[in-house]
């Protein structure tokens, strides 16, 4: 499987623009990637940071989410939305190791398990510190660019900020226990949103709500 095969190239240009002027000097920007057809569930985080070991600049392959990470793999393993060989290379190799190679496997895979994994903004910061409003609106032509693109049946927004600047409404992921949603008009297309809680780094102490939630609407 090729780069062309995981990742859309319709936002690519205005990306780029954004990142040069929110993302950290010396750190690429992170894309989405996985099945790029009517996918069962797309996963809709915030925003990238340099412990992505795609994000740095000497790596030549796919720049997609969590490369590098096991947080996320972690709670998709808890899913058994991926494989145990699959979760069993991720957790064996540390970032230093990753490749090129290991990052098409693993994003392949994610697209067979019919799934795509993204962000709201793509501009890559060189920690977890939390981006204004202000700068995840000006991505949402983008992520509904992406979205129309991609055509996903069901949208996993992670975390109160991501869920209400895509809505654009107040959200509160406590609202949205069980299988509860909104739905997210683009243009003439109706998209299934279900907010969710977020589950790594200062919110990884829910991520057994946020598999709860996930694992009713997989079934």
């Amino acid at each position: 499987m090729k780069i062309k095969d995981l990742q859309i190239t319709s936002t690519s240009s205005v990306e780029k623009e954004l990142h040069t002027k929110y993302g950290h000097t010396g750190i690429e920007m992170v894309r989405g990637a996985g099945k790029l057809d009517h996918p069962k569930l797309m996963l809709l985080f915030m925003n990238p940071t340099a412990r992505n070991v795609s994000s740095n600049p000497e790596w030549s392959g796919l720049r997609a989410p969590w490369i590098g990470t096991k947080q996320v793999w972690q709670m998709l393993s808890r899913l058994k939305l991926l494989e145990e060989d699959m979760v069993s290379k991720i957790y064996n190799l540390k970032p230093e190791k990753w490749t090129e190679k290991n990052a098409i496997d693993l994003y392949g895979h994610v697209a067979e398990k019919d799934m795509y994994i993204t962000n709201l903004a793509s501009c890559t910061q060189p920690d977890a510190r939390h981006l204004n409003d202000s700068v995840f609106r000006e991505y949402l032509p983008v992520i509904y660019k992406e979205i129309q693109t991609v055509k996903p049946h069901k949208i996993i927004t992670l975390g109160n900020q991501v869920s209400s600047i895509l809505l654009q409404k107040n959200i509160s992921v406590s609202n949205y226990p069980t299988t509860e949603s909104e739905i997210l008009t683009i243009a003439e297309d109706d998209f299934e949103v279900f907010p969710t809680y977020y589950p790594v780094g200062q919110g990884q102490r829910n991520m057994p709500k946020a598999v709860e939630r996930v694992k009713l609407l997989v079934k």
